[in-house]
């Protein structure tokens, strides 16, 4: 995000409780970031396919849905748990849907959000320190729509954010629905200062179909892939020579969202088309294996 350094502070301070705003300038260059990745086999440990009557809810075994009117991040949506928001599609898809409406509450009053959208995580339920995470998805494009995939550290309620530690295995702004960046955010780069890359696709946007998108998180390091292509590598080492605190030895949960505007890509304009959609296929973890 391009902003004057007073906005940016002030916006930086405003993101204390959820970070996903990736960084809006290249990675630092470190030493030994040329790692060949976990040696080993991934034996899956979870998955959820998303499968069962069109209408039902996530599995509540397994998933926390977010009832939120202040989201972070100046964000514009209210977040639901209504089947209008997130769903089951009876096709084997999680439907995260993006509505341009305002929340209306049991008492007849209306929300100032003027759209409504979803948010699930494991917190409590589906934790993991390392592993694979990924999931097949399809994502929307459009001004302002900003989905993602990422994990937080199980300690936030405790030492907060950034000091629980933040992994984005992606988001997308809207407005460049081809592109996708994978974060790592946690004191001393959090926020617009955080590590991140991102990946462009050849043709095509991310709208078009699903794609898989996963991390490898060790003990030594993590990878970030797009359809099997790795495009971030992060390692403990690395960050050493760079003078950057690794602190992803505890566990993480998975989260999943569609917010709508905020600082990460404006607010939607007219060009934003509403219902707007994240098709979830499946959300799989594994544990490594060594050799």
């Amino acid at each position: 995000m391009n902003r004057s350094l007073q906005a940016f502070a002030l916006a930086a301070a405003s993101l204390l409780s959820l970070g996903l705003v990736a960084c809006s300038q290249p990675p630092p260059e470190s030493v030994g970031d040329d790692w060949a990745g976990p040696q080993g086999t991934w034996q899956q440990v979870f998955i959820d396919d998303f499968n069962g009557p069109a209408g039902s809810l996530p599995d509540a075994g397994s998933w926390n849905e977010e009832i939120n009117g202040k989201p972070d991040n100046q964000e514009e949506e209210y977040y639901t748990n209504r089947p209008s928001n997130v769903a089951l599609d009876g096709n084997g898809n999680l439907v995260i849907q993006a509505l341009s409406e305002h929340y209306e509450y049991a008492t007849g009053l209306i929300s100032g959000q003027p759209y409504t959208s979803g948010r699930i995580d494991t917190q409590g339920k589906v934790e993991t320190t390392y592993g694979r995470i990924e999931a097949r998805i399809k994502l929307p494009a459009g001004k302002g729509l900003w989905p993602a995939f990422w994990l937080l550290g199980d300690n936030i309620g405790t030492v907060g954010w950034p000091a629980c530690g933040e992994i984005d295995i992606f988001e997308m702004a809207g407005s460049t629905p081809n592109a996708v960046n994978g974060s790592m955010h946690a004191p001393g780069y959090s926020g617009t200062a955080a590590l991140t890359e991102r990946f462009t696709l050849d043709s095509g946007t991310f709208a078009d179909d699903y794609h898989i998108f996963a991390l490898e998180w060790t003990a030594d390091g993590m990878r970030w892939f797009v359809d099997d292509n790795i495009y971030h590598v992060r390692t403990k080492t690395g960050m050493a020579s760079i003078g950057k605190t690794w602190i992803f030895d505890h566990p993480f949960y998975v989260i999943l969202n569609l917010a709508v505007g905020g600082l990460y890509d404006g607010n939607p304009d007219s060009s934003t088309q509403f219902p707007a959609q994240m098709l979830v296929d499946y959300v799989k973890v594994s544990k490594l294996i060594p050799n």
